[in-house]
């Protein structure tokens, strides 16, 4: 799989991250299966967090064989100094770590919010007292919604963040609004040598009040064409590393178009834009209504 050194950490992340939020409603068995499935395809990068269910507990009796040989992200939605390092002192206990090399502000999808973790007392404080005691290397922001980019491009001028983590697929593309400002945030990123996980990359719309399919909250691409497709216009764009999707039923088939993946052309890209058609939009990530 190729590897993409991730901003100015210099670690060169496998295009593919294992996001662990499907492993957090499935018994221990099927989450080793995945987890063996990732580092059978070298994944070397993993994404936590402490609100996906379980996933920890299932991910800490890896740790001791896997853990010098993974980049490790997580996450806090703490929003004060206090609650953070809380939550900080929570996820070392669940997950059977002492440190990290990228800890962030999770889910900071607007600018109320970016305001109160950046103000005095937040849990950016939390963050670079990690750094300064050497819990974590790499500082990040999080995010999805709609109004994202224009937040997390208002973050880097607020705080010189080592990594971003931001939706970007074929579908959301199709709102030329988040397309704009995701694309501003993108140049920001490459200017200040930032690196760039995105999420969600494989979304096609919302679920709306139809029975759910997979366990992601937004309705993916399922088919292995549709997936190869999503995935590889999402890595054509100048990012880094796309965590799987939160389903592990998902993952072989996300790990398959990752190996195959090779850079598509302008002309290809546009297409598989202007191809969305989602069932049913996702206001919660911008996803338009598919024209008629």
């Amino acid at each position: 799989m190729e590897q993409r050194e991730l901003g100015r950490t210099g670690h060169r992340s496998t295009v593919v991250t294992f996001g662990a939020a499907g492993l957090g409603r499935v018994e221990q068995a099927v989450a080793d299966k995945a987890i063996n499935a990732a580092l059978e395809h070298g994944v070397n990068h993993i994404d936590i967090a402490p609100s996906y269910g379980e996933a920890m507990e299932r991910l800490a009796p890896w740790m001791p064989q896997i853990r010098n040989h993974v980049f490790l992200g997580t996450k806090t939605t703490g929003r004060t100094r206090d609650a953070a390092w809380d939550e900080v002192r929570s996820i070392q206990q669940r997950l059977g770590v002492e440190s990290f090399d990228l800890f962030q502000l999770h889910a900071v999808i607007s600018m109320e919010l970016l305001d109160e973790v950046t103000a005095p007392g937040g849990a950016l404080e939390t963050l670079v007292e990690m750094r300064e005691q050497g819990v974590t290397k790499w500082l990040g922001i999080t995010g999805h919604g709609p109004a994202v980019p224009a937040v997390h491009l208002e973050a880097l001028r607020r705080f010189d963040f080592d990594t971003i983590m931001f939706p970007v697929s074929a579908a959301i593309f199709r709102n030329a609004d988040y397309r704009r400002d995701a694309e501003a945030l993108l140049a920001e990123a490459a200017s200040r040598n930032v690196g760039v996980q995105i999420i969600k990359s494989i979304a096609r719309g919302g679920w709306g009040d139809h029975e759910r399919e997979h366990t992601t909250w937004y309705d993916p691409h399922r088919d292995q064409t549709d997936i190869d497709r999503a995935l590889w216009w999402a890595l054509s764009q100048p990012v880094h590393t796309s965590p799987s999707a939160g389903d592990v039923n998902l993952l072989p088939r996300v790990l398959d178009a990752a190996e195959r993946f090779s850079s598509l052309s302008t002309e290809e890209q546009d297409e598989i834009v202007q191809s969305q058609s989602p069932p049913l939009p996702e206001p919660n990530l911008g996803i338009p209504a598919a024209t008629v």
